[in-house]
Parts: C-alpha cells; structure tokens; sequence
C-alpha cells in the first residue's frame, strides 16, 4: 500500500470519527457512501483490528478506533502543517536566504530593498554577512552564498547582476587641503599625482578599476596608501597627507570629522551597486527578492 492512499483513508476515518454516519461523512467527503464504507474496512484489514461499530443508525468507534482516531487527527495536522510549508517554499514564502552584504554600500536602496523582502516575505530565513565584492564573488561561485550585494562590474558568467543603485563618486579631502577651501567642485587635473588612499584592489576589482578610469582618465593616479575599509580610507584623509575617491553614500554616513567632501565637474563619475546571483539557482526565495526590482 502506498503512503498517500494510506493518508487517503486515515482523512476518511478522521471524517467518519467527526460525523459517525456514513452518509454524512461520505457527503463531506464528495465521495459515494459505498465507496467511503469499502477505504473504511480496507483501512481496518491493513491495521488488523475493527474501528467502527456499524449500526441501522450509524456507527460508533470501537475503544482502538477511538485511540486511532486521535493519533490520525494529530498525524494529519502535521502532514497538512508539512505541505504548506513546501508549498510556501515554492512560493518563495519560506526556506532561507544566505544574503551577503558589499562593505562599502549600506543603507539607502539597497537596506530598503532587504527591508521590503523582508516585509513580503517574513517566513524566509535571511542569514546575513558583509564582506567585499571578491568574497562575496566567491562565496556565490561556490554555493555557500544563495545571493550578494557587490560592485560591478563582475566578469563571472556563470553570475546574473541587476543594478540596485547608482552613487556618485566624490573627492574626500582633509579639511586644510587647498582644495576644500572655497571650491565646490574639483577637476580631474587638480587631482593629477595627489597622493591617495585607496582599499585594496583585490577587495572588488572591477569597482577600483572603474574609479580609477573616471576620476583619473588621463592618468596620475599616485596611490601611496592602502586601507581595510571606507571608515579608515576617511580616517586617513583626516590625518592630511592624502585624498580619496569615495562613493557618496558611505563618505557621508560616516561623517568623519576632519574629512570635506567636493563633488566632480561633470561628466559626473559613478559606481554601481547591484544584487548578483547564480543564474542556475533553483532557490524561490533568490527569485523572490529579485522580483523585487522589477
């Protein structure tokens, strides 16, 4: 006998135990009364032992029916409480989202979008991290990461990208630079051969590769330091021996004292910052938060 005919007739017997009248339990049932009396004594040869006592007025549980009319009742909520959560996961409504966080681009669009995912979908487990781009490449190529906020761009064909938001590059300076004083915006051949912080380019490649085309074109760019992080990257420029190209976002949530900020003449530069994710994930809680910015 196979398991869902099983569960087929202990919901018959659950019924049959509810109503004791084969007619009525048969009509709650949308199946003929013979056909329900004929699964009720299959159910009572597979067990080996009487559940119902038939009667001219209906029936009553023999005392092993009665037990077995219990456990079925709590058998059937676990299976039914089971389906719904498979069906949830395929849905998109439940399971677990490994999501990793880009360092260098908290809050604004991308927290909100993780915020309405979230919202719409409050039974998904999102087991969350911050780290790089490059980790957070790897962590995806290597099934540990289900999805990843990262700067493109990222030459990975076997990952999908779509931009969640696009920043302004500005020029962090420390407060004293002669820059700072009375300008507003700064040309890409005043920054030629300043000396500059930088993270390291191992840490997204792509991003320090784009900064550095927009913000020095022609050339000249002098790195003379390396920081692990934005908030150091600005705590360095604070001390007033370099300058940085920094997205605006972070430099001004970090607000460090020490530190002015000028924006570039125009053309404007700009870094992305977008979701990525295996183009072969399988995972309803991946299509869901990318449905999100459709």
């Amino acid at each position: 006998m196979d398991a869902w005919s099983d569960l087929r007739r202990l919901r018959y017997f659950a019924v049959l135990a509810e109503e004791l009248h084969f007619t009525r339990a048969a009509a709650r049932l949308h199946i003929a009364q013979p056909a329900l009396s004929q699964q009720i004594r299959a159910l009572e040869r597979q067990l080996g032992v009487a559940l119902v006592h038939r009667t001219s007025r209906g029936c009553a549980l023999t005392e092993v029916g009665r037990r077995v009319a219990a456990e079925t009742v709590r058998l059937l909520a676990d299976v039914d409480a089971g389906v719904a959560r498979i069906r949830g996961l395929v849905q998109g409504r439940g399971g677990r989202l490994r999501l990793a966080y880009t360092r260098s681009a908290r809050g604004g669009p991308v927290d909100a979008l993780v915020a309405r995912f979230r919202a719409a979908h409050p039974d998904v487990e999102v087991a969350a991290e911050t780290a790089w781009t490059a980790p957070n490449v790897a962590g995806l190529l290597a099934g540990r990461l289900d999805a990843a906020f990262v700067r493109p761009p990222v030459d990975e064909p076997a990952l999908a990208c779509r931009t969640v938001d696009t920043e302004e590059l500005l020029l962090a300076l420390p407060a004293g630079h002669p820059l700072a004083t009375g300008r507003r915006r700064i040309t890409r051949a005043e920054v030629v051969d300043l000396p500059a912080v930088m993270w390291s380019r191992a840490n997204g490649p792509g991003m320090f590769d784009r900064t550095i085309a927009q913000v020095w074109p022609h050339g000249g760019f002098r790195l003379v330091r390396q920081e692990p992080d934005d908030e150091q990257l600005l705590r360095a420029v604070a001390q007033g021996d370099v300058v940085a190209a920094v997205p605006a976002g972070r430099a001004r949530a970090l607000k460090v004292p020490g530190v002015r900020l000028r924006r570039f003449t125009a053309p404007t530069p700009t870094v992305d910052v977008a979701l990525a994710w295996h183009r072969d994930t399988t995972n309803p809680a991946v299509h869901a938060l990318v449905a999100l910015l459709a």
